[in-house]
Formats: C-alpha cells, sequence, structure tokens
C-alpha cells in the first residue's frame, strides 16, 4: 500500500508538470528568450555581423538629454499617479464594501468599467475632452474660468496623462481591494465595536493590517506598469509638447521604428527598465512584507 501511495504520489506530480509544461514552454520562448536576446542585443555596438561587444550603449544612456527627460516624466507619474490611485481605489472598496449600501453591485460595476475600455479608445475620448474646444474648456469658460492649452503645455499634458490613468486603472486595483475586504471575516469588525473602536480606528488598526499583502501585490503591479507606460504617451499627447510628456517606453519605440533604428540603444533602454522594475519590486517586497 505504501509503495502503491507512493507511485500515486509520482503519477499526480508528472501530470501536473505535463500540464504546466505547454504554458512554460510559451514563456519561454515569449518572454525569458527575447529578454535574453535584448541583453546581449544591448551590449553591442555597429551593425550586422560586424557588431562588436561594448558597454558604449550603457555609457551613453545617461549623456542622452531626451533620456534624462522621459524618465523625469516616467518617475513624475509614478510618483503622483500610482499612490493617488491606490488610495481613492481602497475608498471606493471600503465604501462599496458596505453591506447596507444600496445598488453596490451597480456602483462596482460603473467604476470596474473603465478598466475594460479600449487603451486607444479611451485615450481618444480624453483627447478630444481636453481639446482646445473641449468640454473641459468650454466647462472653464463657463464659470469664468480662462481656458487651458492642455496639450501646447508640460505640465497641463502631464495632467492629463495622470487622469486618465486614475481613471483608467482605479476601478482595477478596487477589486482587488473588494476581494481582500470580503476574506477579512466580520466578527472582527462586531469585537472591534463592541470594545469601542471607531470607524477611523477599525480602519487603520484591522482593515489596512489585514489587507497589507493585497496592497504590497497592486503597488508592484502598478510600479511595473506605469514604468512601462505607453499607450497614454502616444495616443494622447504624443509625447509633446516636444518631448516633455514622453514615457521611456514611447522613447524606446520611437528610436526603434520612428526614427532612424538603433536597436543596440533601445535594447540597453530596455535592459534599464528590467532593473529599475526588479529592484523596486524588491525594495516593496523588503517593506511591506514584513513575514518571517
Amino acid at each position: 500500500m505504501k509503495r502503491r501511495k507512493i507511485g500515486m504520489e509520482k503519477r499526480r506530480l508528472f501530470i501536473g508538470w505535463l500540464f504546466l509544461l505547454p504554458a512554460a514552454i510559451m514563456i519561454f520562448i515569449f518572454c525569458f528568450y527575447p529578454m535574453f536576446q535584448a541583453i546581449l542585443l544591448s551590449l553591442k555596438g555597429g551593425n550586422g555581423k560586424q557588431a562588436l561587444w561594448t558597454l558604449q550603449n550603457y555609457a551613453r544612456i545617461w549623456k542622452d538629454k531626451t533620456f534624462r527627460q522621459c524618465l523625469f516624466n516616467t518617475v513624475f507619474y509614478l510618483v503622483v499617479q500610482v499612490p493617488l490611485m491606490l488610495v481613492l481605489a481602497l475608498m471606493l472598496a471600503q465604501l462599496l464594501n458596505n453591506p447596507k449600501l444600496r445598488f453596490r453591485g451597480l456602483f462596482r460595476t460603473m467604476i470596474f468599467l473603465p478598466c475594460a475600455t479600449s487603451l486607444v479608445s479611451y485615450s481618444m475620448i480624453f483627447k478630444s475632452l481636453f481639446a482646445d474646444r473641449g468640454l473641459i474648456n468650454v466647462i472653464l469658460e463657463g464659470i469664468g474660468l480662462s481656458p487651458v492649452p492642455w496639450f501646447q503645455q508640460a505640465w497641463p499634458a502631464r495632467f492629463v496623462i495622470i487622469l486618465a490613468l486614475i481613471w483608467r486603472w482605479t476601478g482595477y486595483n478596487m477589486v482587488f481591494y473588494l476581494a481582500g475586504l470580503q476574506n477579512i471575516d466580520y466578527s472582527i469588525y462586531e469585537a472591534a465595536r463592541i470594545d469601542g473602536a471607531s470607524a477611523r480606528q477599525q480602519f487603520f488598526r484591522i482593515t489596512i493590517p489585514l489587507l497589507k499583502p493585497t496592497i504590497l501585490l497592486t503597488a508592484i503591479m502598478s510600479t511595473s506598469g506605469t514604468l512601462q507606460l505607453f499607450d497614454e504617451s502616444v495616443n494622447l499627447t504624443a509625447g509633446g509638447p516636444g518631448k516633455m510628456s514622453m514615457t521611456l517606453a514611447h522613447y524606446i519605440f520611437n528610436i526603434s521604428f520612428v526614427e532612424t533604428p538603433k536597436f543596440s540603444y533601445a535594447a540597453a533602454l530596455s535592459v534599464f527598465i528590467l532593473v529599475c522594475v526588479a529592484v523596486l519590486s524588491f525594495i516593496q517586497m523588503k517593506v511591506g512584507d514584513k513575514r518571517d
């Protein structure tokens, strides 16, 4: 019986790996192999068979003024947009988790719907809203304020991108927080209420600590997504005015396919983003995960 049991366990393990194998092969082919090739390409200078091994591409990064501008833009979006979005998503999740709230399902669906919108479609909607004679400027003129040239100035253009990102991704993160809140036993809140804890104390002493793994997950995903931000920069502002709102991913696309192709340098920039994502994710894991 013992030998039979061991045989069944090995069989189950084999079947499990058999099911995982196709996905693992696809991930290797389409993710890890291109990543490895990009790292090799970033270490080469020249074209074709005449390419030589060099670190010139990495030395060039910090001398590139456009890169520094794009890095500033991307970090600015990360520092401003991600905290605002996560705090708003947590507040909405807490509000919509109230069992006494009517039409909770409708509100949840309405807030999540922007996430299901096509990236290009919602970018075009925001572009029309913030156009020179768009709805936003018409409203500003209606209340006696001067219209704003949203896409002709750097800071207004960045503000539009941040607003668009918050509008689209808040509902996505809210769903994670809702799932986490519904896994918290309601009796914990009842016991805290009996002990005299206020709603504010319950939120900061119970909800936040128990949601820490979910908050950490959404922070890592949002950080990674913002560092790779592309669609909004391309479709909303086209990186303008000039390149004052362009992101790193948009810059990599430009030097690969729009301007004279510089694939080795673009690969070096891609590796730079990969390292940034890995380092920030590691820091967030170390800071946020306090388990022994």
